[in-house]
Parts: structure tokens; sequence; C-alpha cells
């Protein structure tokens, strides 16, 4: 039984093995099968390749580069109003100026003057208790920006192709190398 099974098993491999040969050849009548005997009469031959020369080109290339650093910033703190000493002295400038407002004004610009004087003063006395009050405060804080290293690169730009065809040499430009031979049209006119 083991005998059958091996025996029946091989025959269906190189049963199977004969179709997939048969369905990869073309059929005879096929134009497949006679292109390996045809020439080039379909106006294409190919021409053996004498030189290939890449053509450079030199292409400037920016490459953003980010540099940081740190700076000193210094700034002034003045004290708030709510400062006592602060309000005090506030206040106490608005008192001030109001009475010189009021010595000088007469009649209805009288009241003006007081009112302006009061403000006068009163700024004045804020100005004077927040300068004495203040501090300068050193920081360091850190700036970055986005700076540009320039580089020059050479870059192939095509190909300048010597090819040789019927014992002349031609020369064309193209986009890739094309290896040991060239495809080249080739054209058939009569002799006048």
């Amino acid at each position: 039984m083991r005998v059958r099974s091996a025996v029946l098993a091989a025959s269906l491999v190189a049963a199977m093995g004969m179709s997939s040969l048969a369905l990869a050849s073309p059929p005879s009548w096929s134009n497949a099968a006679r292109d390996h005997s045809r020439s080039y009469n379909d106006g294409y031959d190919y021409a053996p390749v004498v030189h290939v020369e890449p053509i450079m080109r030199r292409v400037r290339i920016d490459t953003p580069r980010r540099e940081c650093w740190d700076e000193t910033r210094y700034t002034e703190s003045r004290p708030h109003i709510s400062d006592p000493e602060v309000g005090g002295r506030t206040l106490l400038g608005g008192i001030i100026g109001g009475v010189i407002g009021h010595q000088i004004g007469s009649g209805r610009g009288r009241d003006a003057a007081t009112i302006a004087g009061s403000m006068i003063g009163a700024g004045v006395g804020y100005d004077s208790a927040s300068r004495r009050d203040s501090s300068v405060e050193e920081r360091t804080v850190q700036r970055c920006d986005v700076r540009y290293d320039s580089d020059v690169e050479e870059r192939i730009d095509g190909y300048r192709v010597t090819y040789e065809y019927n014992g002349r040499e031609y020369t064309t430009h193209l986009p890739y190398d094309p290896g040991e031979r060239i495809r080249v049209r080739v054209a058939v006119a009569p002799a006048e």
C-alpha cells in the first residue's frame, strides 16, 4: 500500500512538472517563439557604448541649525502701593500737593488747583517712595535663533554617452547610465 501511494505521488509530481514546462514555453505559432531568430527590422537596433561621462552640477544646500545662548537681563522691581511705607508717602504727597494747589487757585479755579495739586503730590510721593525701596533683579534668560550652514555639493545631472554604430561615433545626453549598449532608432531612406 505504501509503495503504491509513493509511485502515485511521484507520477503526480512528474505530470505537474511537465504541464508547467509546457505552459511556460510559447506555442510554436506565436511571435515570441520567432523573436530570437529575427533581425531588428522594427526600426530599432542596439549599439555598443564606447564612453560614458557623468555631467556634474554644483548645488548649494542650506542646513538649518538651532543656536542658543544665555543673556543676562536686569529688571527693576518697585514696591506696590499696598506697601505701608509707599502708601503713606503717596498719601502725604497728595495732602501736601492739595494744600499747595489750594494756595495757588482763586474762586472756582481753587477747587481744580487743589485736585491737580493733590494728584501731582501723590505721584511725586509714590515715585519717591518706590525709588527708595526699588531693587534691581538680575536673571539669566536663554535665547535661541535659527542659523543656516551653507555647503556646496556636486550632483549628477545626466550622462554624456558616446556610442558606435556602423563604424561611426555618436554622442547624446541621457538622464541615466545606459550600460554596455544603447537602443538606437535606425532610419532607412532611399539614395538620391
